[in-house]
């Protein structure tokens, strides 16, 4: 070991005793893992989430307020919140949000419309088509699938329900 450094990841690999391999590579574990707080972070997802719930309050209620009903309020409300999340992904700011509230940014839709933009702004650089096309529904396109399969399987189930007059 005349380079490495002791507790180094290939002066773990290369100790030739089994048992005292796995000891160091447990200590290596250890020392490059990081701790964090479960209540410290929940309290940050609970007050993000919640700083985006009230804004989204505050859209239905002054949609409403200039003479929407409350059903057309929601939907404004909706892509208000989504093109918000939208505009702050491609400026970098959501990610900074995320890292700071965790899945207090993840739950509500604007965690699901930054999920579709995020890939695109990364391989923006490599063209319309392999970049952005390709990669646009990394993470939704799943969502996206299982829930038509879904509510289609569900659709079947309901039919055959009321085909036997049970629903």
């Amino acid at each position: 070991m005349s380079n490495e450094k002791k507790g180094s990841v290939s002066g773990v690999v290369r100790e030739p005793d089994k048992k005292k391999r796995n000891e160091n590579y447990n200590q290596y574990v250890k020392q490059v893992t990081p701790t964090f707080s479960i209540w410290k972070n929940c309290l940050k997802a609970f007050i993000i989430g919640g700083i985006i719930c009230t804004i989204g309050q505050f859209f239905i209620n002054y949609y409403m307020y200039i003479g929407a009903d409350a059903e057309m309020a929601k939907s404004y409300n909706t892509l208000t919140l989504v093109f918000l999340s939208i505009l702050l992904t491609g400026l970098g700011i959501y990610q900074k949000l995320a890292k700071f509230g965790g899945a207090g940014t993840l739950v509500p839709i604007t965690g699901f419309a930054n999920s579709v933009a995020a890939p695109a702004v990364e391989y923006k650089k490599e063209g319309q088509v392999f970049g952005i096309g390709c990669k646009i529904f990394t993470i939704a396109g799943p969502v996206i699938l299982y829930g038509i399969f879904t509510s289609w399987l569900l659709g079947i189930i309901y039919y055959i329900l009321k085909q036997y007059a049970v629903v």
